[in-house]
């Protein structure tokens, strides 16, 4: 081989060497079981799998060394590196090439290694065994030996083709994230603690609309981006690890002070901010997360971490520590979740209150509005503000509006056998709007309870409307065909316009209790509540107030011409017998005041 042609080979030995990604990463026990098998195979107190690297010897596994490296000058690893094939020395000490090396220097006097060669045929290192006395090495040795070797390359493809990198961002992936803060614990003292980044390059939703409008290749060149600006902020010695479509992760430095670092990687996000080239379109979040060593599940840390850049997206500066109590809370949310889905084929676990609807001028009872409770078999009773916005966020909205309408109708229907008519108001999702045949199984639930269209109210947010405003308005115009009224709740906290308001076939507007609370406070509440009125009104819309809880907000609604009302006031959410109880007697007590 000619000087040109060995001076490229040894260029393409460190490029595979350097592509594998082994050099400076933590001990494994896969690569150490090997070590410890030449060892006690070769009754040799020394054996090590060693890397050549441009000036050192780097030992990924050893036994019987204290150092991690050495150089590669005078190293017998690197003339087998080199030559890729087998070398053995009987007696270092009559070896005119090694006799006065460090490792002859050192005590050593048998050496034996062969090459670690990649599927291309470059040697990357070595499998070598040493002894501190002269001896012989047989030609069934030198197959074992060379037979290790191969299995330490198994190893290394093993990790390194076979689920251990990221393809896209040539990143160690979660699996060799895992085994890696597994390892630690070889390294470090037990209890030690490090702080593990996780980087989330952009949320669900931006991905989404992103890859939408850009393509598939704006989540690939995100990837590549973020890939390249955090190999050069963490330099060579450090790993990043790619664990999802979007997050990395890596380890902080041992021994650093959490403040100053948590400081130090706002300026860090700031850096990244600055080069990426989506950062108009995406928002990276950093969550921090603290690992006890050998204490700490690497699964839970890497979860901690993960919890902890979904919090950091709601702060100004996108930098969050893993909390605890908020964890507790997510978790808490999450089983509420997944056990209102089983509370939906039990309905034992749910039922219905009724809060009632006065009509102000006349103080009679119109209607009800349907309210789901739900009491849990261990946690008793849930409030509905915990529950309802998380469910409002799931598939489960849908569903949960249908185990309402069934119910409330079915309820509304016994109530008119028992000669109490009323207007029954059940709550609708944006979920619900988006069912192409939402309007059909409302229709189809009035039909099976044999209950007027008419004595059917559903309640839409202005969130929920504009969410999907063509789809949302061609499903109210069916429902509204049918005769069953519609209501806008929360009026006013919204954001629907004018100008579509008044397309929407709504017959009721439901003023939220945040306007209510305040309206006698001063001229300026009272005008707003007075103007949201008056345009209800000539928009042709009735007008319901909600959370009257004082006489005085109840006389000047009346007095600003509000039509109807609800709160605390007038009547608290019921169970179906407390409802009847006090619907007759309100009946009983205005058929006194009439007569």
């Amino acid at each position: 081989m000619s000087v040109e042609d060995a001076k490229y080979r040894e260029v393409e030995r460190l490029a595979a060497l350097r592509e594998l990604r082994l050099l400076d990463t933590p001990p494994s026990e896969s690569f150490d079981r090997i070590t410890r098998m030449a060892s006690h195979a070769f009754g040799l107190a020394t054996a090590a799998v060693s890397l050549t690297d441009l000036d050192r010897q780097w030992f990924k596994s050893r036994v019987g060394i204290d150092v991690e490296s050495m150089p590669r000058e005078g190293a017998p690893c690197s003339e087998v590196a080199t030559n890729g094939s087998v070398l053995v020395i009987p007696d270092l000490a009559l070896d005119p090439e090694y006799r006065d090396t460090a490792l002859a220097g050192s005590g050593a006097r048998f050496y034996a290694g062969a090459p670690l060669l990649t599927r291309d045929g470059l040697a990357i290192g070595a499998l070598c065994v040493v002894g501190s006395t002269p001896r012989t090495f047989s030609d069934a040795e030198t197959a074992m030996l060379r037979d290790m070797a191969a299995m330490v390359m198994a190893q290394v493809e093993l990790q390194h083709a076979y689920g251990r990198i990221d393809p896209m961002s040539g990143l160690p992936n979660r699996t060799q994230c895992l085994d890696d803060l597994n390892d630690l614990v070889r390294t470090e003292a037990k209890g030690g603690r490090r702080l593990v980044v996780l980087v989330d390059l952009a949320s669900p939703n931006e991905i989404n609309h992103a890859t939408r409008v850009i393509g598939a290749n704006f989540l690939d060149d995100l990837i590549k981006e973020a890939a390249d600006i955090l190999r050069s902020v963490l330099g060579p010695s450090r790993l990043a690890y790619m664990l999802g479509p979007s997050q990395i992760a890596f380890l902080a430095p041992s021994g650093v002070v959490e403040a100053e670092y948590l400081q130090l990687l706002s300026m860090m996000l700031g850096a990244i901010r600055q080069n990426a080239s989506s950062r108009f379109v995406t928002t990276v979040a950093l969550g921090v997360a603290r690992l006890e060593i050998g204490v700490t599940d690497p699964v839970d840390v890497l979860r901690f971490a993960h919890c902890a850049a979904q919090d950091a997206r709601d702060t100004e500066g996108k930098v969050s520590l893993y909390s605890s109590e908020q964890d507790t809370l997510h978790r808490r949310r999450f089983d509420l979740i997944n056990a209102f889905g089983q509370a939906l084929d039990e309905p034992d676990q749910l039922n219905l209150v009724f809060q009632p609807r006065i009509a102000l001028a006349t103080d009679v009872c119109v209607g009800a509005e349907a309210l789901l409770r739900w009491t849990h078999p261990t946690l008793g009773a849930i409030s509905p503000g915990e529950f309802i916005p998380l469910i409002e966020r799931t598939t489960l909205a849908k569903s949960t509006t249908m185990w309402v309408l069934n119910a409330a109708m079915e309820q509304l229907a016994a109530w008119r056998a028992s000669d109490r008519d009323l207007v029954m108001a059940v709550n609708v999702s944006a979920g619900n709007l988006n069912e192409p045949d939402f309007a059909e199984r409302v229709i189809a639930v009035l039909e099976r309870h044999d209950v007027p269209a008419d004595r059917l109210e559903l309640e839409i947010t202005e969130s929920a409307i504009m969410e999907d405003a063509g789809r949302a308005l061609e499903q109210l115009r069916k429902l509204s065909g049918t005769g069953i009224r519609l209501a806008i709740d929360d009026f006013g906290t919204g954001y629907s316009s004018l100008s579509y308001l008044q397309l929407l076939p709504i017959d009721t507007v439901k003023i939220d209790r945040a306007f209510i609370a305040d309206c006698t406070e001063g001229a300026k509440q009272r005008s707003l509540v007075e103007t949201m009125t008056k345009l209800s009104h000539d928009l042709g819309f009735q007008v319901v107030a909600e959370g009257i809880e004082t006489q005085a907000i109840a006389n000047l609604l009346l007095e600003i011409g509000c039509d109807e009302g609800q709160g605390y006031l007038l009547g608290r959410p019921m169970a179906r017998d407390t409802f009847e109880r006090w619907f007759d007697g309100a009946d009983a007590a205005n058929d006194t005041i009439a007569a």
